[in-house]
Protein backbone atom coordinates (compact mmCIF):
# COMPACT_ATOMS: atom_id res chain seq x y z
CA UNK A 1 0.00 0.00 0.00
CA UNK A 2 1.43 2.86 -1.10
CA UNK A 3 -0.66 5.29 1.33
CA UNK A 4 -2.26 8.63 0.81
CA UNK A 5 -0.84 10.95 -1.65
CA UNK A 6 -1.29 14.23 0.54
CA UNK A 7 1.41 16.38 -1.40
CA UNK A 8 3.25 16.17 1.65
CA UNK A 9 6.11 13.06 0.71
CA UNK A 10 7.46 12.60 -2.71
CA UNK A 11 4.76 9.95 -4.68
CA UNK A 12 6.10 8.28 -7.37
CA UNK A 13 3.50 8.05 -9.22
CA UNK A 14 3.47 12.06 -9.27
CA UNK A 15 6.99 12.78 -9.67
CA UNK A 16 9.30 14.06 -12.72
CA UNK A 17 13.11 14.41 -12.09
CA UNK A 18 14.91 17.35 -13.85
CA UNK A 19 18.85 16.85 -14.23
CA UNK A 20 19.64 20.17 -15.02
CA UNK A 21 22.99 21.52 -16.88
CA UNK A 22 25.61 18.56 -15.73
CA UNK A 23 28.17 19.52 -18.23
CA UNK A 24 31.69 19.24 -18.65
CA UNK A 25 33.03 22.27 -19.07
CA UNK A 26 30.51 23.16 -15.75
CA UNK A 27 31.65 20.70 -13.47
CA UNK A 28 35.19 21.58 -14.26
CA UNK A 29 35.06 24.91 -12.68
CA UNK A 30 33.72 22.60 -9.03
CA UNK A 31 35.44 21.79 -6.21
CA UNK A 32 36.48 18.13 -6.53
CA UNK A 33 34.60 17.38 -3.44
CA UNK A 34 31.50 19.35 -4.02
CA UNK A 35 31.33 17.71 -7.53
CA UNK A 36 31.62 13.95 -6.20
CA UNK A 37 28.58 14.60 -4.42
CA UNK A 38 27.05 15.82 -6.94
CA UNK A 39 27.92 13.44 -9.43
CA UNK A 40 26.66 10.28 -6.67
CA UNK A 41 23.56 11.85 -5.56
CA UNK A 42 22.30 12.64 -9.08
CA UNK A 43 23.59 9.22 -10.24
CA UNK A 44 21.41 7.68 -6.96
CA UNK A 45 18.47 9.44 -8.04
CA UNK A 46 18.73 8.79 -12.13
CA UNK A 47 18.57 5.06 -10.93
CA UNK A 48 16.05 5.67 -8.86
CA UNK A 49 13.44 7.18 -11.01
CA UNK A 50 14.56 4.38 -14.01
CA UNK A 51 13.59 1.84 -11.41
CA UNK A 52 10.09 3.31 -10.92
CA UNK A 53 9.63 4.51 -14.49
CA UNK A 54 9.63 8.21 -13.56
CA UNK A 55 10.03 10.28 -16.23
CA UNK A 56 13.78 11.93 -16.39
CA UNK A 57 13.91 15.26 -18.20
CA UNK A 58 17.50 16.47 -19.30
CA UNK A 59 18.92 20.06 -19.82
CA UNK A 60 21.96 21.26 -21.64
CA UNK A 61 23.26 24.47 -21.27
CA UNK A 62 24.24 25.99 -24.44
CA UNK A 63 26.20 22.93 -25.08
CA UNK A 64 28.04 24.48 -28.00
CA UNK A 65 29.68 26.46 -25.32
CA UNK A 66 29.46 24.58 -22.09
CA UNK A 67 30.15 20.89 -23.47
CA UNK A 68 27.63 18.18 -23.33
CA UNK A 69 26.56 16.52 -19.83
CA UNK A 70 29.31 14.02 -18.19
CA UNK A 71 29.80 11.17 -19.43
CA UNK A 72 29.05 9.13 -15.85
CA UNK A 73 25.46 10.96 -15.81
CA UNK A 74 24.72 9.99 -19.43
CA UNK A 75 25.40 6.96 -19.24
CA UNK A 76 23.14 6.28 -16.64
CA UNK A 77 20.19 8.08 -18.42
CA UNK A 78 17.13 5.74 -19.49
CA UNK A 79 17.00 5.62 -23.14
CA UNK A 80 13.23 7.08 -22.18
CA UNK A 81 14.57 10.07 -21.15
CA UNK A 82 13.83 13.79 -22.81
CA UNK A 83 16.38 15.75 -23.77
CA UNK A 84 16.25 19.95 -24.34
CA UNK A 85 19.05 22.19 -25.13
CA UNK A 86 18.22 25.71 -23.67
CA UNK A 87 20.10 29.39 -23.70
CA UNK A 88 17.66 30.63 -20.79
CA UNK A 89 18.99 29.84 -17.42
CA UNK A 90 14.84 28.46 -16.03
CA UNK A 91 14.74 24.91 -17.63
CA UNK A 92 11.03 25.95 -18.37
CA UNK A 93 12.50 28.29 -21.36
CA UNK A 94 13.79 24.61 -22.82
CA UNK A 95 11.96 24.04 -26.22
CA UNK A 96 8.76 21.82 -25.24
CA UNK A 97 10.04 21.06 -21.97
CA UNK A 98 7.12 22.90 -20.18
CA UNK A 99 3.95 21.47 -23.00
CA UNK A 100 6.14 18.41 -22.41
CA UNK A 101 5.79 18.45 -18.84
CA UNK A 102 2.37 19.49 -18.64
CA UNK A 103 1.41 16.61 -20.61
CA UNK A 104 2.88 14.35 -18.12
CA UNK A 105 0.00 15.41 -15.80
CA UNK A 106 2.69 14.97 -12.76
CA UNK A 107 2.65 17.75 -10.01
CA UNK A 108 5.85 17.16 -8.29
CA UNK A 109 9.35 17.90 -9.97
CA UNK A 110 12.76 17.16 -8.48
CA UNK A 111 15.30 19.43 -9.67
CA UNK A 112 19.34 18.23 -9.28
CA UNK A 113 21.76 19.69 -10.92
CA UNK A 114 23.68 22.79 -11.41
CA UNK A 115 24.31 25.95 -10.72
CA UNK A 116 22.07 26.31 -7.19
CA UNK A 117 21.72 29.84 -7.56
CA UNK A 118 21.15 30.42 -11.53
CA UNK A 119 19.77 27.75 -13.48
CA UNK A 120 18.24 25.53 -10.83
CA UNK A 121 16.75 28.32 -9.03
CA UNK A 122 15.02 29.56 -11.81
CA UNK A 123 13.64 26.95 -12.47
CA UNK A 124 12.36 26.35 -9.72
CA UNK A 125 11.06 29.60 -9.01
CA UNK A 126 9.31 29.33 -12.82
CA UNK A 127 7.63 25.83 -12.05
CA UNK A 128 6.23 27.20 -8.57
CA UNK A 129 4.58 30.00 -10.57
CA UNK A 130 3.69 26.90 -13.20
CA UNK A 131 1.51 25.46 -10.62
CA UNK A 132 4.09 22.54 -9.59
CA UNK A 133 5.13 21.20 -6.42
CA UNK A 134 8.92 21.94 -6.86
CA UNK A 135 11.42 19.80 -4.91
CA UNK A 136 15.25 20.40 -4.93
CA UNK A 137 17.22 17.88 -3.45
CA UNK A 138 19.96 19.36 -1.74
CA UNK A 139 23.37 17.13 -1.75
CA UNK A 140 22.24 16.47 -6.16
CA UNK A 141 22.79 20.33 -6.65
CA UNK A 142 25.71 22.54 -6.29
CA UNK A 143 27.13 25.83 -6.97
CA UNK A 144 31.25 27.12 -7.13
CA UNK A 145 30.89 28.99 -4.43
CA UNK A 146 28.91 27.88 -0.83
CA UNK A 147 27.52 31.02 0.03
CA UNK A 148 26.02 31.35 -3.34
CA UNK A 149 24.64 27.65 -2.71
CA UNK A 150 23.21 28.51 1.24
CA UNK A 151 21.84 31.72 -0.34
CA UNK A 152 19.68 29.93 -2.65
CA UNK A 153 18.61 27.28 -0.95
CA UNK A 154 17.10 29.80 1.81
CA UNK A 155 15.66 31.48 -0.90
CA UNK A 156 14.03 28.38 -2.72
CA UNK A 157 12.71 27.73 0.83
CA UNK A 158 11.35 30.99 1.54
CA UNK A 159 9.68 30.89 -1.49
CA UNK A 160 8.01 27.34 -0.82
CA UNK A 161 10.47 24.90 -2.46
CA UNK A 162 11.00 21.96 -0.63
CA UNK A 163 13.93 21.54 0.26
CA UNK A 164 15.18 17.84 0.83
CA UNK A 165 17.81 14.40 0.36
CA UNK A 166 18.19 12.05 -1.88
CA UNK A 167 17.82 9.19 1.04
CA UNK A 168 14.60 11.09 1.89
CA UNK A 169 13.37 11.13 -1.15
CA UNK A 170 14.04 7.18 -2.35
CA UNK A 171 12.43 6.11 0.67
CA UNK A 172 9.48 8.16 0.07
CA UNK A 173 9.12 6.97 -3.59
CA UNK A 174 9.51 3.33 -1.79
CA UNK A 175 7.02 3.76 1.09
CA UNK A 176 7.56 0.00 2.22
CA UNK A 177 10.83 -1.97 2.49
CA UNK A 178 7.99 -4.93 0.41
CA UNK A 179 8.34 -3.01 -2.04
CA UNK A 180 9.34 -5.03 -4.98
CA UNK A 181 12.56 -2.14 -5.83
CA UNK A 182 13.39 -2.45 -2.25
CA UNK A 183 16.16 -4.94 -2.17
CA UNK A 184 17.55 -3.17 -6.19
CA UNK A 185 17.78 0.05 -4.37
CA UNK A 186 19.12 -0.24 -1.20
CA UNK A 187 22.51 -0.95 -2.09
CA UNK A 188 22.52 2.22 -3.49
CA UNK A 189 21.81 3.96 -0.16
CA UNK A 190 24.67 2.54 1.84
Amino acid sequence: MAGVNNGLLCDRDDSILAVIDIQKRLTAAMPAKVLARLQRYTSLLIKAATAFGIPVFVTEQYPQGLGRLETEIEKLLPATARRYEKTSFSCTGAGNFSADLRQTQRKQVFLTGMETHVCILQSAMDLLQLGYQVIVVSEAVCSRHRESYETALQRLRQAGVVITNSESVVFEWLRDAKHEQFKTLQPLLR
